[in-house]
């Protein structure tokens, strides 16, 4: 498993024991770990508190700066739309996610954000980091909730 996608995964076991869906985010700049969240929509009441968003917000904090070029973001789910847009604002570094998001995802899946011509900043993507885990974790959530 890459160096910090476990840090990933643990904020998204701790959405999903909050009752979140699970998905985590960290975000890392040179060897620190800067930004680290779990989804928040249930317990903010807020449809945008997904992971990225408040890592995105909690980095921007930390670095005084609105841009996090030299950082990456760890992820376990393919961003969505509005995920990734934040992504390409904070113009971002490196993305590096987990599962697959065939339905609400828009990397690889759906509009494909930074393949459009009007997106300004593409970071470079990895997907399918420790996708079996990420996975795994989304579908013990949503079968326990069935």
């Amino acid at each position: 498993m890459p160096s910090f996608m476990h840090i990933a995964l643990d904020e998204a076991r701790a959405a999903g024991q909050r009752g979140e869906i699970p998905v985590g985010c960290a975000i890392v700049r040179g060897a620190d770990v800067i930004a680290r969240a779990g989804n928040r929509a249930v317990a903010d009441r807020d449809p945008t508190a997904h992971a990225e968003l408040i890592a995105i917000r909690a980095a921007a904090a930390a670095l005084g700066n609105e841009r996090l070029a030299d950082c990456d973001l760890y992820v376990t789910l393919e961003p969505c739309a509005m995920c990734a847009a934040a992504i390409s604002f904070a113009r971002i570094r490196r993305l590096y996610f987990g599962a697959s998001d065939p339905k609400g995802g828009a990397v690889e899946n759906g509009v494909r954000f930074f393949a459009a011509p009007t997106c300004h900043h593409r970071p470079e993507v990895y997907g399918s980091i420790s996708e079996s885990d990420c996975a795994a974790l989304l579908k013990e959530f949503f079968q326990a909730r069935r």
